[in-house]
């Protein structure tokens, strides 16, 4: 949701983390145990009276980067039930997130997870405006923080993929995609000039696919077991008004374990792949908020992306919990290209602030790293995979 080594919030969620280790590890035993049971008790009150007003006012948001200059931003986060009568179906998700930045940055986005008919439907949604420069630092897995290049741009886009269930844990159904990048404006020097790299023009594109999954989580937005699966591919083709013509493929596996309480292992192996004629800024890109944590999105980008990772859960006291991590990944021209040697290290920390205890969602703070001095910091609801 929001990415960058933003040294105001994570001097904030550092100094969270270390209240919540002094209340976990406070000495109790002169108290009486009455008195230590009122004490908790108004806690857990207080917890209750935040979790309904958090479902009503959204969460402030606020970082600053030097190429963007201050951030200012109102995330929303909430999951219902859209019948009273339908007591299987698992929790829907709306989310929406707004940020405008002082040098005149805009992202604005809202994305839906819809279950319905005892969960034998699911509708995912995602609709998004932008305005900002991308950065970029070439095509491919060698490239240098040195090369870094800015494209300038405006983009809307929206996806949507419908699923029904067949049999049990198993879905099928179709994908579509609409998008329109326009003002695109990269550096006059750039290697996008000089190789007249598909979508310097921008333009318009609309995509129909098909998608199947499988899911027997628990949890659809904090898994403590279970396992998922899903994958898609989408043609471009010129018939339905897509200036550049190009297939993607997107293949996402997953796996929980609950090895005692409320710890969880969780396992993630995903996989993308494009031919055709592919504008730039739709290649498989690594990094983001939730793979490869730490990597700017899109700073590694080529045809081909494969990375895994495996994340440990553990509770720290009452709505607290923290997170940790690693993960590995690259990009390549096609498949055969693919060598060991090439992979990047994903690693880092989270903490986590449980901000919906009927549904055990919680709020994320994510800090990535990779070598090189790669870091990324990552303010998200639910938790990255």
């Amino acid at each position: 949701m929001l990415t960058a080594p933003y040294r105001p919030i994570l001097i904030t969620m550092l100094l969270l983390c270390s209240y919540s280790l002094a209340l976990a590890q406070t000495d109790t035993s002169h108290i009486p145990a009455d008195t230590t049971k009122k004490k908790i008790s108004k806690f857990d009150q207080f917890n209750k009276k935040a979790e309904a007003l958090f479902k009503i006012i959204p969460v402030p948001l606020y970082s600053y980067t030097t190429e963007a200059g201050h951030i200012f931003g109102l995330a929303k986060y909430n999951l219902l039930h859209f019948s009273r009568k339908d007591t299987i179906s698992k929790p829907s998700k709306l989310s929406e997130v707004f940020t405008i930045s002082s040098n005149g940055r805009i992202n604005a986005s809202v994305s839906t997870e819809m279950i319905l008919k005892e969960n034998r439907y699911v509708i995912m949604s995602y609709v998004n405006y932008k305005k900002q420069p991308e950065y970029i630092y070439g095509i491919g897995n060698d490239i240098s923080k040195d090369s870094i290049q800015e494209v300038e741009y405006s983009r809307f886009q929206f996806s949507a993929t419908a699923l029904r269930q067949w049999f049990k844990n198993f879905y099928g159904g179709v994908a579509v995609t609409v998008s329109d990048y326009f003002s695109v404006k990269p550096d006059s020097n750039s290697f996008l000039v000089k190789e007249n790299y598909p979508g310097l023009e921008g333009g318009f594109s609309t995509g129909i696919g098909l998608s199947t999954a499988y899911d027997s989580r628990d949890n659809r937005y904090n898994p403590y077991k279970g396992a998922y699966a899903i994958g898609t591919v989408i043609w471009h083709p010129d018939f339905l008004g897509s200036v550049y013509q190009y297939t993607r493929v997107d293949i996402d596996l997953r796996k929980y374990f609950n090895p005692w309480l409320k710890h969880v292992v969780a396992l993630q192996a995903t996989t993308t792949f494009t031919s055709g004629d592919v504008p730039f800024y739709e290649l498989a890109q690594m990094g983001g908020d939730s793979k490869m944590r730490g990597y700017y999105m899109g700073a590694y980008r080529d045809n081909v992306l494969v990375d895994a990772q495996v994340e440990y859960r553990a509770p720290i006291w009452n709505i607290f919990g923290a997170a940790a991590w690693v993960g590995t990944g690259r990009v390549a021209d096609s498949y055969s290209d693919l060598s060991l040697e090439g992979f990047h290290l994903s690693y880092g920390l989270g903490f986590r602030i449980r901000v919906d205890s009927k549904n055990n969602t919680n709020l994320r703070f994510d800090m990535g790293f990779g070598p090189g001095n790669w870091q990324g910091f990552y303010i998200n609801f639910a938790e990255a995979f």
